[in-house]
C-alpha cells in the first residue's frame, strides 16, 4: 500500500538506465525532503520493485536500453495501481507522450525540466494531478477527448453504458487522487466493494486502469 512516509514526505522511486542521471535525480530529490524508497536501472527491476515497494510516485524514463518504458508502466499501473507514474524523459516526442499515457502514466516531463518543476510536477501527480510540460497537455487531452466520442443512438443519447450513482461517486473521488482504502473509509463500505465500482466503471467505460478514469473524470467535469 501506498502513503507517505510518518514524517510526510513523498516516497519516490526512480527509474533510469544511466546511473549517473538516476543517482543524480535520486540525490536532488532527497536533500529536497523527498523520500528516494528505491532506484531502477530497467523495466523489470522496475516492475519488480514497484510491486513489492508500492512507492507514491515512480518517476520514470521511456528509453529503458533494450528494456521498454511503456511496458513497465503498463505493468506497474496492474501490479502497484495505487502507485502514480510521472515520465521523465529526453523525448517529448507526440507519439511517445501518448503511448505512455495511454499505458497509464498520469503525467509527462521533458527532462529539460529544472529541479523546481520537477518537485512540483511529483507532489501533484502524489496527489494524482496529471501533469505535463507545458504544450504536451493539449496534446494529450485532445486525443482522450478523441477516444472519448462515443457513438451517438438514434434519439442522440450515447452509446455509453450509464454508471450508477454510486460509481459516479467513487469515480469522483478517485479523480481526486483518494485510494481506495480512502474511499472506503469516505462512502463507510469495505476495500473490495469500492474495487468492485471501479473494476465495473473501468469495464462500462472501456479503459483499462486508474490513470484513465482520473482522465475520463476531469474531461467529464467530475473532478472539479
Amino acid at each position: 500500500m501506498t502513503g507517505q512516509n510518518s514524517d510526510g514526505a513523498i516516497r519516490v522511486m526512480v527509474v533510469d538506465d544511466h546511473p549517473i542521471w538516476r543517482e543524480g535525480v535520486a540525490r536532488d530529490l532527497t536533500e529536497r525532503g523527498l523520500d528516494v524508497v528505491a532506484t531502477a536501472p530497467d523495466a523489470p527491476a522496475a516492475v519488480r520493485i514497484a510491486t513489492a515497494v508500492r512507492p507514491d510516485v515512480v518517476l520514470m524514463d521511456l528509453n529503458l536500453g533494450p528494456t521498454s518504458g511503456v511496458d513497465a508502466i503498463a505493468e506497474i499501473a496492474r501490479t502497484s495501481p495505487d502507485s502514480r507514474v510521472l515520465v521523465l524523459s529526453a523525448s517529448g516526442e507526440h507519439a511517445d507522450v501518448l503511448e505512455a499515457v495511454k499505458a497509464g502514466a498520469l503525467g509527462y516531463l521533458v527532462k529539460s525540466a529544472g529541479v523546481d518543476e520537477l518537485l512540483e510536477a511529483i507532489r501533484r501527480t502524489a496527489r494524482g494531478v496529471a501533469v505535463f510540460t507545458p504544450g504536451l497537455a493539449g496534446l494529450v487531452l485532445g486525443e482522450y477527448r478523441r477516444l472519448a466520442e462515443a457513438p451517438k443512438l438514434a434519439d442522440g443519447a450515447p452509446a455509453v453504458p450509464a454508471l450508477t450513482e454510486r460509481e459516479t461517486e467513487v469515480l469522483r473521488l478517485v479523480a481526486k487522487g483518494m485510494t481506495a482504502k480512502q474511499i472506503a473509509a469516505k462512502l463507510v463500505v469495505s476495500h473490495r466493494t469500492v474495487e468492485s465500482h471501479v473494476q465495473n466503471t473501468l469495464r462500462k467505460l472501456q479503459l483499462h486502469n486508474r490513470s484513465q478514469l482520473v482522465r475520463y473524470a476531469i474531461e467529464q467535469g467530475l473532478a472539479d
